[in-house]
């Protein structure tokens, strides 16, 4: 079975990991045995992330030291001890799962280091279903969590992350109907209630309730408004009277006898 350090040089993947032992150092950096048939070349500003002034101040002949390779070419194998980025911003695509750990919290949300340039942010709305009001209520700093990717932004270089998105959508159960509001609308058709039509209930019992006043002809309505004027009275009203008296009906009859007769 083909091992990193015994693969050939041609078949060695960029970010490849391998152990190497320090050749020799220069000026311009430092050549490494990595065990294939090329050597591999490490330039002075791959031996860490800091500035280095000489190439001695980190590395020494003969030391063995872990190595990436960076890229291959046809007489060497360029390496570098700066561990590489799991991903970089190119391969970061919508949609892929990552694992990260959660670096920073912030109560908007959660940063999560994935081996990105930057970590990525997990907005609180994006940590779980339901209502979450601070990031720690969720989640802790340095635990190790898995996300997706929802949108990669170059330019700006941020990396938005849900947790949510792997999560399973909670089915809400349908509520039974109360048990009353079933008898209700059932029997809503043979209601025996009263229905109003137009005018309220009040007022079809004041007309039920009202008693059928007397009525008078003309003749008996001047008669009587007659009368009262007589006795000093000046507003008569011409609804509901009592029955005439008997001196009333006296005067009304007397006035009978004397008419003209108008017939043939």
């Amino acid at each position: 079975m083909t091992t990193p350090d015994s693969a050939p040089a041609v078949a060695l993947e960029p970010k490849t990991k391998l152990s190497g032992k320090i050749l020799k150092t220069t000026l311009a950096g430092a050549l490494v045995d990595i065990g294939q048939s090329i050597p591999g070349v490490i330039h002075i500003s791959q031996l860490q992330q800091d500035a280095v002034n000489k190439v001695e101040d980190v590395v020494k002949e003969g030391q063995t030291v872990d190595v990436w390779v960076r890229r291959v070419k046809k007489d060497r194998v360029e390496l570098t001890m700066i561990e590489p980025l799991a991903f970089e911003w190119k391969e970061i695509q919508p949609d892929m799962i990552v694992k990260g750990k959660v670096v920073r919290l912030e109560t908007y949300g959660a940063f999560v280091d994935f081996g990105a340039e930057r970590p990525g942010l997990i907005h609180v709305s994006e940590l779980t279903r339901g209502y979450v009001k601070t990031a720690s209520e969720v989640v802790k700093e340095g635990e190790e969590i898995e996300a997706k990717v929802l949108d990669v932004d170059r330019r700006k270089r941020q990396i938005r992350l849900s947790m949510k998105a792997l999560q399973p959508e909670v089915v809400e159960e349908a509520k039974p109907e109360r048990e009353d509001r079933k008898r209700g609308a059932g029997n809503s058709s043979n209601s025996s209630g009263p229905k109003r039509k137009g005018k309220k209930e009040e007022e079809y019992q004041m007309e039920i309730e009202a008693p059928n006043e007397p009525q008078y002809t003309a003749m008996q309505i001047a008669w009587q408004q007659a009368l009262e004027r007589s006795k000093g009275k000046e507003k008569v009203r011409a609804k509901s009277y009592k029955s005439a008296t008997e001196e009333q009906e006296k005067l009304f009859n007397r006035t009978l006898e004397k008419r003209v007769p108008t017939g043939g």
